[in-house]
């Protein structure tokens, strides 16, 4: 079953959001237990419909079972450059449980900038990177927003339907992952460097040149668990029900110790 374009007729995104979810099913706890998630969604930039994909998120985690109060934050327009105001202060991330980086600003270089929100990551802020962030920051010369996400992409390759091969099919978020499985249309990373702490979860093979590359993994970046995927470029993508439930998956993986 697909989410219908139709559910997001009427939804707007603000700039900052709080939109409070119901009913929570975290691992090895009862729903009763459990205050709300406390989420920070970074959602913007170039090449992709954000206000969709962050609905279709939310929507996701609801019908999963999953307590979340979100915090969106849509800021920095449509290009490849831009600075959020969010970021300016190093307590950015302070209060919250999880961030949710689905921005795409492949041409913002400055260094400081860049190591102010890492910085809160390394110190234990727990992470979900999704497409194009791996992407942002691309034209920077420092490695550090390349370290925490645990891989390092420069290029993407066509669009395509592509296959996905489990091969960590034991970690909590894989263990529902369909076996076999196509992505519904979308583009595949060309992933040049997997950094030491990165765990590959699955892959995709190219069209182009055979090889295959992670399109899932996880990553220990300083004390924080961080969760990523390259795929999430389409609306197909984001009306898929087992990818929907694969990033639900690795936000609670996530915020579990």
């Amino acid at each position: 079953m697909m989410f219908s374009s139709k559910l997001f007729t009427g939804w707007v995104l603000a700039s900052v959001l709080a939109v409070p979810l119901f009913s929570a099913n975290l691992p090895a706890a009862e729903s009763s237990k459990h205050k709300p998630l406390n989420v920070l969604l970074i959602t913007s930039g170039c090449c992709h419909d954000y206000d969709f994909q962050g609905k279709a998120l939310q929507l996701a985690a609801e019908k999963a079972g999953v307590k979340v109060a979100w915090t969106v934050v849509s800021k920095g327009g449509t290009g490849t450059q831009a600075k959020i105001d969010l970021y300016e202060s190093p307590d950015w991330a302070d209060g919250f449980d999880l961030v949710v980086h689905n921005e795409c600003f492949a041409g913002t270089k400055d260094p400081e900038y860049i190591r102010r929100i890492t910085a809160a990551h390394h110190a234990g802020v727990p992470a979900v990177v999704i497409h194009c962030a791996m992407h942002t920051y691309r034209d920077t010369k420092i490695d550090d927003w390349r370290e925490f996400l645990g891989v390092t992409s420069r290029r993407h390759e066509h669009q395509a339907r592509y296959g996905v091969e489990v091969q960590t099919a034991d970690h909590p978020i894989m263990r529902e992952f369909p076996e076999p499985y196509t992505m519904p249309m979308d583009e595949l990373y060309v992933i040049e460097k997997v950094w030491p702490n990165t765990t590959v979860l699955a892959t995709s093979k190219s069209q182009v040149d055979g090889k295959s590359y992670p399109v899932i993994w996880t990553n220990q970046y300083g004390k924080a668990r961080v969760f990523g995927t390259t795929y999430g470029h389409s609306k197909d993508t984001f009306q898929d029900d087992e990818y929907l439930a694969l990033l639900v998956r690795g936000m609670q993986w996530a915020v579990s110790q």
